[in-house]
């Protein structure tokens, strides 16, 4: 009876021709034509799980290698969200409500080095030479990872119109690459924050490599315990660990950190709704939520803050996933040394299932520029984003 309705809850769930391999040798093909990949059940499945969180089921279930994918993962699940006919379309129905997490300092804490701390040499060895760990800019199909990143800092840097001697906060700076080339390109006054000890204590190293001591400062601290002002502020891929309930405080901080008339530029991934995958929530980033893009403009707005301009780079981040995830493989050799099976596992999903995400539209990334009162010194056009300096 559990396989039999097992495979009524996996006869609709592909948009492509496939096979099903049981754990007792039987062999279900769905589809017409050619088959473009195989999934294999090792062993049964409960359905219960299946129906009431289907994304922690079905990840754990390839962690503990009960499921396998022959072909590539992240067509395989390309061809999941590509099909309308899914149940997993309809999986609100049968799921229970996510308790959400207290985003307090002492958990956002935790969460962030959960996630970012595992490290500094696991990163080193997928990511690109500056360790930016967010969507690249490819200005071409030929641009390679390293330049796309360059291309996201700058594009970044020229949003913000940066003056010599501004004053510029970074909101979860990472590796600190933005805040380096904001110093060296413009002559800024520049602070990066992060709650990762490994990013700060590499960040550090970098500004001391480059002799930027007097122009750049990292610290590892919470955004809400910061009490300063800023003629800019920058935050990169942040505001999804801030959780749901903290976006007003985020906005509210972003306020009270800015200067009249100061620029703020926001880059983040958004879903249509907002929302969190519970696979994703559990094993890769606890406390996240991706919020709406009508949550996050009804918080600028609520705040008095003048929304300049909103882009969408969702092609963008697909795209960086793709190679992020061509550098995971080429390096799982290296990665073996230090991780389990497991944890590769996971990572592979992880980085696959983000790139078919972007790809097939289920989630988004947006950079939303706002001011704190007028700032007309912005240039009427955008003509200035495309000029090479």
């Amino acid at each position: 009876m559990e396989k039999q309705l097992l495979k009524k809850l996996l006869k609709n769930l592909f948009s492509h021709t496939c096979s099903i391999q049981f754990w007792d040798g039987e062999e279900m093909i769905m589809g017409k034509g050619e088959i473009r990949f195989r999934i294999i059940l090792k062993e049964p499945l409960s359905i219960t799980e299946i129906l009431t969180n289907p994304s922690v089921t079905f990840g754990e279930a390839y962690m503990n290698r009960k499921l396998e994918f022959d072909g590539n993962i992240q067509e395989i699940i390309e061809s999941i969200y590509g099909n309308p006919k899914s149940f997993l379309r309809y999986k609100g129905r049968f799921s229970k409500i996510i308790k959400p997490m207290k985003n307090t300092l002492q958990n956002s804490k935790e969460n962030v080095k959960y996630h970012y701390d595992i490290g500094n040499d696991f990163y080193r060895l997928w990511l690109d030479k500056s360790m930016t760990y967010s969507c690249g800019y490819f200005t071409s199909d030929t641009d390679t990872l390293e330049q796309a990143q360059c291309n996201k800092v700058e594009y970044i840097l020229r949003k913000l119109n940066l003056r010599e001697g501004c004053t510029l906060l970074d909101i979860g700076c990472g590796w600190g690459e933005l805040v380096i080339t904001a110093a060296k390109k413009y002559k800024v006054k520049a602070l990066g924050i992060t709650l990762s000890r490994e990013q700060m204590e590499r960040a550090r190293e970098r500004i001391k490599e480059e002799g930027l001591e007097d122009h750049v400062r990292i610290a590892q601290m919470d955004y809400r315990q910061l009490q300063k002002r800023f003629d800019r502020v920058v935050s990169v891929g942040m505001i999804e660990h801030v959780g749901k309930e903290y976006l007003p405080e985020y906005f509210k901080n972003v306020h009270a950190l800015l200067k009249e008339g100061g620029i703020s530029l926001l880059h983040c991934i958004t879903s249509l709704k907002g929302g969190t995958n519970r696979w994703i929530d559990k094993y890769i980033f606890p406390g996240g939520y991706l919020p709406s893009i009508k949550e996050l403009i009804s918080y600028i707005s609520e705040e008095d803050f003048y929304l300049i301009d909103v882009e969408s780079l969702r092609r963008h981040y697909a795209k960086t996933l793709e190679h992020w995830a061509a550098n995971f493989e080429a390096s799982v050799p290296e990665i073996k040394k230090t991780k389990d099976e497991s944890f590769i596992r996971m990572w592979r999903l992880y980085l696959n299932s983000c790139a078919a995400s972007f790809k097939m539209g289920n989630i988004d990334i947006h950079q939303f520029l706002f001011t704190k009162g007028l700032a007309d010194e912005i240039p009427w056009t955008r003509d200035y984003l495309y000029e090479r300096k």
